[in-house]
């Protein structure tokens, strides 16, 4: 895969940022399949602030590997605000880190419907005991919406590290 030029500069913006502060990060993704962490990972010397991921594309996995409890999963879904704290803070501590990612949505293009579109996607960014959790609605093709999480992703990461 061939990122585009600006998230391979994000990417290595935030990695310039955690080696700067000593801080490990981890990742927790569904919608986008890994690519927040091949972001991450296609940075030279990346290994001294990324150590292990997680693609977690079902309830099983993120239930199994992440510790999402499934009363959260039944009640809220996969593509929730409950579920994505969970998701980050459980790759977390599954990975030792002080900075986690997590993300689950739809990127289409089927899997939508009225109350959660093609297009919506939960992110959640823990920096030490710093959370932020939104919701977003990105437009495009498949392709089109995992770039525009992988991208926002990075950003709204080197926001809070910053902050």
């Amino acid at each position: 895969m061939i990122l585009p030029a600006h998230i391979t500069e994000l990417a290595a913006k935030l990695g310039a940022s955690l080696t700067n502060k000593k801080l490990w990060i981890t990742t927790a993704e569904s919608c986008t399949g890994g690519g927040i962490s091949y972001a991450l990972t296609d940075t030279a010397g990346s290994s001294a602030y990324i150590d292990r991921c997680f693609v977690t594309y079902s309830n099983e996995a993120k239930h199994e590997l992440l510790g999402v409890n499934t009363d959260v999963l039944k009640q809220f879904g996969a593509v929730s605000k409950e579920t994505v704290e969970q998701m980050v803070t459980g790759a977390m501590q599954a990975a030792n880190a002080d900075v986690g990612i997590a993300v689950s949505g739809i990127a289409g293009p089927g899997g939508g419907s009225v109350e959660k579109p093609v297009g919506t996607v939960w992110v959640a960014i823990k920096v030490l005991d710093k959370l932020s959790v939104n919701h977003c609605l990105f437009a495009g093709e498949r392709d089109e919406v995992r770039l525009q999480v992988i991208e926002y992703s990075l950003e709204k990461t080197i926001e809070l590290i910053n902050s």
